[in-house]
């Protein structure tokens, strides 16, 4: 066999080699933040930890933790991914469904589904978003950080190809058994279509969470920005007065140590949903970007 050859054998090695090194350098700035966030102020203003910490402490974790803003935010972000991605992938199912049938089932199917992809060529840019949003009432609203991205074109198109896929049999039968199209969609497609809503909802969670630019535009005032706003200000314009209400509070604390602290509580969430939704990751991506 193919795999018993020496040239194969090599290969394998190679690739599970290079796959190695590649893992290592995902994994190595993890621990370095991980060091930096656990040391001292001195080692780590004077940048000398490297993958163990110095002068070890939890001094920004207790400052971070003990920081209403802080829970706050983290609060805001966790309620921002549960209700969109759950609203997000109703409305990616909801549209998906229809526009994986024919067009002697949907009449005008091709040019609906153009109108969505449409959408993924030409935006109205950043001003008439502000605009519609300030018309509609959304400004300082929770509801800015969800509705504007409630439909994913990319996702819908990867949702409905999936569903192509579905065997024709399938469908027929629960028809022939009396089942009306919703009956079907939720019987039928739904559970053979778990891989690729597996991977949906993993795109949806690392949106929602990582999303900190439209908390910014469309609430003004930082009590009610997500966790990945905050962060953006107290990591990127080096502000801790969003952190800290007394500034004798962080007059201990290193800005890298803080920094590394935020960015590591900040990935936690998605490395720990990651795992449970890996196994599905793969197919759901492979089998809803082929089109038969």
């Amino acid at each position: 066999m193919y795999y018993k050859t020496k040239g194969y054998r090599l290969f394998n090695a190679f690739n599970l080699a290079l796959l190695a090194v590649l893992a290592v350098a995902c994994v190595l700035p993890l621990l370095h933040i991980l060091a930096v966030s656990f040391s001292g102020k001195a080692a780590a203003s004077a940048n000398v930890v490297v993958f163990w910490p110095v002068d070890f402490n939890w001094d920004a974790y207790a400052k971070t933790f003990g920081n209403d803003h802080f829970l706050t935010a983290f609060g805001v972000s966790v309620k921002r991914v549960v209700a969109g991605t759950a609203l997000g992938m109703l409305v990616t199912i909801m549209t998906a469904y229809p526009l994986s049938k024919d067009n002697a089932v949907l009449r005008g199917r091709t040019v609906y589904t153009w109108y969505f992809i449409v959408t993924m060529l030409f935006s109205g840019g950043l001003v008439p978003s502000y605009v519609i949003m300030s018309k509609l009432g959304l400004i300082n609203s929770f509801w800015a950080l969800i509705l504007p991205g409630l439909v994913t074109v990319f996702n819908v198109i990867l949702l409905l190809n999936f569903f192509r896929g579905v065997p024709k049999e399938l469908e027929e039968a629960a028809f022939i058994d009396g089942a009306g199209q919703v009956a079907t969609l939720v019987r039928i497609y739904l559970p053979v279509s778990l891989p690729s809503l597996a991977t949906l909802t993993l795109f949806h969670i690392v949106s929602h969470w990582n999303a900190w630019f439209d908390g910014m535009i469309y609430l003004s005032k930082p009590s009610d920005w997500p966790l990945s706003t905050l962060l953006q200000t107290i990591i990127v314009q080096v502000d801790f007065t969003k952190l800290a209400s007394n500034p004798q509070a962080i007059e201990n604390i290193s800005d890298r140590t803080v920094r590394a602290s935020q960015i590591l509580i900040g990935s936690l969430p998605v490395l720990l949903v990651y795992p449970f939704l890996q196994k599905y990751f793969v197919k759901g991506i492979v089998v809803g970007a082929v089109k038969e």
